[in-house]
């Protein structure tokens, strides 16, 4: 066979430095968002049984953690709340000293510099672990926006630099721009969970922040995970709503909706490396079956090159030493 017959691709493969000049898609530490559970309490840095790595924290103990991230160079953190007291309307979640509303005075205060992002939503908060207001088992969707909407100003008051509106209500993201641009905070964004979908990846995150429903489950307003022409018509919403971010969640199963959303639309896309994904690799891990290291950094870098701008992620920390690691190298 002549052997200039045939093209010779691993030209650019034969060393480390080659391969790094022509890489296509960077996984930075500036696409990281770091997901915070605040707990009320004092002296609490417990941590999550199916989440090894991710704690609770109270108040006391949260800008030591905060600390960690920043010096780690990741910009930014997205908090959920674990009230002491939970209802059927969900009151925790729009008090104005609920424990998200002080974690967010607490950390602007200490870091002006991260960027908060506040979780919108009311299932850590009611009694029956749903994200909307119920009324003889149906989850009811306009009379739950009023809620979000206070919710949403409440954190902006208390120093959230985005509303991350996740309760997949229709038409919450009209509802919260309206509320908060009436409120005077136009200039605050709105990162939409866009295509949140029913999934069953939720699992350990229902456990750190004592979220599961009651009765039932979240398919009512979640989406079936065997849609994509459907997450097109909710991003679309979104998008005439408001939204300056999208989001798709989960990431891992769903890189085929973030190539969608990407094709689509022209918004920041963000996509939530869920904790049933983390729990799955840090298992597989702690047994010796995978090189943790290796596979999240080709699965975080397979969710960039499926078109996501930003990623949620429980293993953010991690990432951000190794990227270190390498730069170093």
């Amino acid at each position: 066979m002549d052997v200039r017959d045939f093209i010779r691709h691993r030209r650019l493969r034969r060393s480390a430095n080659l391969r790094r000049m022509v890489r296509e898609t960077h996984l930075r530490v500036d696409d990281l968002i770091y997901p915070l559970f605040v707990t009320e309490g004092s002296g609490i840095r417990r941590e999550v049984p199916s989440m090894p790595g991710v704690y609770q924290l109270s108040l006391d103990r949260l800008n030591e953690e905060v600390e960690d991230v920043l010096a780690l160079g990741i910009p930014a953190v997205i908090l959920f709340g674990i009230p002491d007291h939970k209802d059927e309307v969900g009151s925790g979640a729009y008090d104005e000293a609920g424990i998200v509303q002080r974690a967010l005075r607490q950390l602007k205060k200490a870091y002006p510099e991260l960027v908060l992002i506040a979780d919108n939503c009311l299932c850590e908060y009611t009694s029956h672990g749903h994200c909307g207001l119920v009324r003889d088992g149906e989850i009811l969707n306009d009379e739950t926006l009023e809620l979000l909407v206070r919710t949403a100003v409440t954190q902006a008051e208390a120093g959230a630099d985005i509303i991350a509106p996740s309760n997949m209500m229709d038409g919450f993201v009209s509802a919260i721009r309206d509320g908060l641009d009436t409120a005077g905070f136009k200039h605050t964004p709105i990162m939409a969970y866009s295509v949140k979908y029913a999934s069953a990846f939720y699992g350990p995150f229902r456990e750190a922040a004592h979220s599961a429903p009651a009765f039932g489950d979240r398919r009512t307003y979640q989406m079936d995970p065997a849609n994509v022409r459907e997450a097109l018509r909710e991003a679309r919403s979104d998008v005439e709503e408001g939204a300056d971010f999208l989001m798709v969640k989960p990431a891992m199963a769903y890189l085929d909706v973030v190539k969608a959303l990407r094709e689509a639309f022209p918004h920041p896309l963000v996509a939530y490396n869920v904790s049933g994904e983390y729990a799955m690799i840090k298992a597989a891990a702690r047994n010796g079956w995978l090189d943790e290291r290796a596979v999240v950094l080709e699965l975080l870098t397979g969710v960039k090159r499926a078109g996501a701008d930003l990623i949620i992620t429980y293993h953010a920390k991690d990432v951000a030493r190794w990227l270190r690691e390498e730069d170093r190298g």
